[in-house]
């Protein structure tokens, strides 16, 4: 696919897809969960489709009516053995968290993926599940993917990750759920926090333990603590900590029973930040994105934006549909270098390949450290951002856990390796609007894993 710079500014309003870890966890929350769970605004690219096809092969009845989805839940023991291989697609949330759930029901299962899936780490996943008792293992005895897991009983543990991830969390507890006690699970700092604010809301027992520096604990997404919702049933977050904090730990109580309920899934932040980075880049840009999910351990790039100049305003936020949400309107701004490191992290590490492309355009030096997370994506976005970076004039460093960009370089049109990765492709898409000449994508029809409809969007905004 080739984009060419023709276009002086690109305006309108865009609602991007909802969320993608969200509408993961609400299929596979509601498929153990007793009765129907309702989910609007489910994502409907291939990862979270691959998530559904897991489920239905377990034996649950899901209804997928586009922007509509009904999952009729059996209960946390009413999965039944799949009659072939779960097959994850390109989806590493489907592949660890599907996992926990796995490890303790009373059937052997094996997962699979795609290439992509196959070459990335499960020993995040497979160590602190076997702590529990599970029986998990990697099929070719290299960490990765194919796995096979044979439910058994499992017990609880207290288990410190060395990654931010939401992923290994997440796996860790929802194997919790089936465990004979008490799990925890402390990060280095606080990764996103779908998984806590929706099995609470879904009946379990689960809380956040900050540093006493921080403040304790806390309790969110339950509907005791939320008696101000507009409508029954919705799903309510308590805001997480403000600022990024560190040694922070999740625990979760062994449950008896989850209940459904309706879940308003909001835009996707990392969907929304191509078009939140191009409203800034490109000259005479105003672009308002619409119901974007603003929960503040996903938002860490309007932290970003901010620091570095950008003109972004949020307004009609409300917390009453699901969790926080904005509407986000960003111009075009005159950006300059910031350092992005630490727990900021793991609050945007999707948005990296993005922030990294608007640094090129920014004067200054931008420096990002601290993201080494990102060797062990669908590519490694380091490398793959280094190399295409710099195919287009840019003066990029790569370092072992991150970049250094040296902004304000003349760009120009190049052909872009995506190696299949749905957000370096959609990243030159829009760096590709503000280079000189023509740039070609190779693979670009990738973006159907999270956003399938990215390039039509893109091109409305072109439009006056």
């Amino acid at each position: 696919m080739k984009f060419a710079k023709s276009v002086s500014g690109l305006r309108g309003e865009i609602t991007v897809p909802g969320d993608k870890s969200i509408s993961h966890r609400s299929v596979m929350f509601g498929s153990i969960a007793r009765g129907t769970t309702e989910i609007r605004n489910y994502l409907q690219g291939a990862d979270c489709l691959s998530t559904i096809s897991c489920f239905r092969a377990m034996g649950i009845d899901i209804e997928n009516k586009g922007n509509v989805v009904l999952v009729h839940g059996k209960g946390l023991h009413g999965l039944t053995r799949p009659k072939q291989v779960l097959d994850c697609g390109n989806s590493g949330t489907t592949t660890r968290l599907i996992s926990g759930i796995l490890a303790g029901q009373n059937f052997d299962v094996t997962l699979t993926g795609d290439a992509s899936i196959q070459k990335r780490p499960m020993k995040r996943i497979i160590e602190p599940l076997s702590l529990m008792g599970a029986d998990i293992a990697s099929v070719k005895g290299n960490g990765c993917a194919p796995l096979k897991i044979s439910g058994r009983p499992l017990h609880g543990i207290s288990y410190t990750s060395r990654v931010a991830s939401a992923q290994v969390k997440s796996a860790i507890l929802l194997a919790g759920l089936y465990a004979d006690g008490e799990t925890r699970v402390t990060e280095p700092y606080l990764s996103r926090n779908h998984s806590e604010i929706m099995l609470n809301y879904f009946g379990a027992d689960v809380r956040t333990e900050l540093p006493a520096a921080a403040s304790g604990s806390l309790k969110s997404g339950s509907r005791e603590n939320a008696p101000d919702c507009s409508e029954p049933g919705i799903l309510k977050s308590t805001p997480a900590p403000a600022s990024p904090v560190s040694g922070v730990t999740a625990v979760i109580q062994p449950a008896d029973e989850l209940h459904g309920g309706l879940v308003e899934v909001p835009g996707d932040i990392s969907s929304a930040a191509f078009f939140l980075c191009a409203g800034l880049m490109v000259p005479g840009s105003e672009i308002l994105i619409r119901n974007a999910g603003t929960n503040p351990t996903r938002a860490g790039i309007l932290d970003v934006v901010r620091n570095m100049g950008g003109d972004i305003a949020l307004i009609n936020e409300t917390a009453g549909s699901g969790e926080p949400t904005a509407d986000i309107l960003v111009r075009h701004s005159s950006l300059h270098g910031t350092v992005i490191e630490g727990a900021l992290i793991p609050t945007l590490i999707d948005e990296l390949p993005m922030i990294a492309a608007m640094a090129c355009l920014a004067d200054g030096d931008t420096v990002i450290r601290d993201a080494a997370e990102l060797k062990v994506k669908e590519s490694n976005r380091i490398a793959v951002m280094t190399e295409n970076l710099t195919a287009m004039g840019a003066d990029v460093t790569e370092t072992e856990d991150g970049m250094i960009i040296r902004g304000g370089k003349t760009l120009h049109g190049a052909v872009i390796d995506s190696h299949l990765d749905h957000r370096i492709a959609m990243t030159f898409a829009v760096l590709g609007l503000c280079a000189d000449g023509e740039t070609e994508i190779l693979g670009a029809e990738c973006v159907n894993i999270s956003y399938p409809n990215f390039y039509e969007d893109l091109q409305k905004l072109t439009k006056k």
